[in-house]
């Protein structure tokens, strides 16, 4: 595969079908032999060959930065939490869900608790009243997530998470494009991209 031909929205596209259950690559590999590419086209075919191939190990090397970054300042991890969580509870069935499991908790360490806890009646859904809007333990979704999303936004001031979360995200992806830039590609990553070429040919003829 000529990986200097190949545009950028089509190596986004292969990334979103390339399986990515694949075990990363080994570590003697991923660091083996680097080297300065000769010319800018040399850089482009390298860098897109490379970001293909090694992709689990720079998911992994960004995971693992992040998670440093969060060791080194926990509330940071809260306040994303938070954030994730008033964002998840945007979707019906994840509220519902969430206001079913802290009412059966409740119900377990107090049943005079878990009766205040308890939704409107409902047609025939848990969590959603007649006229349509859900509710977290007996409260309207958005009070809950007006509440997390404040509590979030405090902590994220608080822990100074932008800085944590961003300065992980910036080392990790500086890494990754230093790697993936640097890196000779090996026998392995070009046979790599001659299987999954072929693959996509076979595909299109599959599917012809």
């Amino acid at each position: 595969m000529d990986w200097g031909n190949v545009t950028a929205e089509e190596l986004v596209d292969a990334l979103k079908e390339v399986e990515w259950s694949m075990p990363p690559r080994p570590l003697a590999e991923f660091f083996a032999k680097f080297t300065i590419p000769k010319s800018r086209a040399k850089w482009n075919s390298r860098f897109k060959c490379n970001l293909y191939y090694y992709r689990t190990n720079y998911f992994i090397l960004v995971t693992l930065i992040l998670v440093i970054g969060f060791i080194r300042n926990p509330l940071a991890l809260i306040a994303v939490s938070l954030a994730g969580l008033s964002v998840a509870c945007l979707n019906d069935s994840f509220a519902v869900a969430v206001s079913d499991r802290l009412t059966r908790l409740a119900r377990r360490v107090s049943p005079p608790l878990a009766a205040k806890l308890r939704a409107p009646i409902t047609s025939g859904v848990r969590g959603r009243p007649l006229k349509g809007t859900v509710h977290i333990c007996g409260r309207d979704r958005r009070y809950i997530i007006s509440c997390i999303f404040a509590i979030s936004a405090l902590l994220w001031f608080l822990s100074s998470a932008f800085i944590t979360v961003f300065g992980a995200l910036a080392v990790g992806i500086t890494l990754s494009w230093a790697h993936a830039s640097f890196r000779t590609p090996n026998l392995k990553a070009r046979l790599n991209s001659f299987r999954e070429e072929f693959r996509a040919v076979w595909r299109g003829y599959s599917n012809a």
